[in-house]
């Protein structure tokens, strides 16, 4: 693959306008969308993960929408492995590719590439998974701070999946995931342009509260409910599902549920924001800046 080749990866918060700016770019440039956001990958999670609308799926191509279920263990480094065979595909038409989501960890799965980790044990993830839903994520952070202290401090506390991936390496091989960790950045053959949103951050805070409160009325619970006897998996361990998970089990109120999500989302809106502002290459706009992205991209792929 030649390096006149360009991927165009846009990054942001959640609810910040990511997909409309991802559709205007693949239009204007008469190209298809790759999604790297790790929730709108399973198709039985529809409302609770902001999925594009049948719309906007039909204004051009996408990728990685739908395209596991939830019963399916899919890694971050498998979607490097398949997002990369399809870029290879894709880029036979196309001088340039749309990749957008908010998942950072996917994000430089493709751009920089994840260091080969060793198989494990899917017997040891599973039992991961009943100690977590069990005992909670004390019992994990303390197991994990014990076996892989330089990993531990690494990884964020308030993610389950990272810190179980971090275990279930460790039980399964006796070598710490750290010492696994070299990151060398892979060399990939394409240009990559980075574009980050971001805005005001009372405005975005109050987008995220306005869109949690669309997503009810349009049957975000009736979802969860349905998806019940999913709640160990992986996928189901996220903002928008376990809150609800909780309140069905009579643990708090529908009120305080919702305000959960709505607080949780902010949080990971924080976190989004901090993990993409590490990236000095990041050129940054504001949403329905769309024209000025659109210059900047022709002016740095020409």
């Amino acid at each position: 693959m030649a390096l006149n080749k360009t991927l165009v990866v846009v990054v942001g918060p959640t609810g910040i306008g990511k997909t409309a700016l991802a559709i205007s770019i693949a239009r204007q440039f008469q190209t298809e969308i790759i999604s790297a956001d790790s929730r709108q990958f399973f198709k039985e999670m529809e409302i609770g993960t902001a999925k594009p609308s049948t719309e906007e799926l039909a204004a051009a191509p996408h990728h990685f929408i739908n395209s596991h279920s939830i019963e399916t263990l899919f890694s971050t480094g498998d979607f490097e492995v398949q997002a990369i065979a399809l870029m290879e595909q894709l880029f036979k038409k196309h001088d340039l590719l749309v990749m957008v989501g908010g998942s950072g960890l996917y994000i430089d799965a493709v751009c920089k590439g994840l260091d080969d980790l060793p198989e494990i044990d899917l017997n040891i993830r599973e039992q991961l998974n009943d100690q977590l839903a069990n005992e909670g994520i004390e019992s994990i952070k303390k197991q994990l701070s014990e076996y892989d202290p330089e990993y531990y401090q690494k990884v964020d506390q308030a993610n389950p999946q990272r810190m179980i991936r971090g275990l279930e390496v460790y039980l399964s091989t006796g070598i710490k995931l750290s010492s696994h960790l070299t990151n060398s950045k892979k060399t990939r053959p394409f240009n990559i342009v980075k574009i980050g949103l971001n805005m005001d951050r009372t405005a975005l805070y109050n987008r995220i509260n306005h869109r949690v409160d669309k997503m009810m009325e349009s049957g975000l619970l009736e979802e969860v409910k349905s998806l019940r006897s999913y709640r160990k998996l992986n996928a189901l361990n996220t903002v928008g599902y376990s809150e609800l998970f909780n309140y069905l089990d009579g643990e708090s109120t529908l009120k305080e549920a919702v305000d959960q999500i709505k607080q949780n989302t902010r949080r990971f809106a924080k976190r989004q924001l901090t993990w993409f502002r590490r990236d000095d290459s990041t050129a940054w706009f504001e949403p329905g800046q769309d024209d000025a992205v659109i210059s900047y991209i022709s002016k740095t792929t020409d």
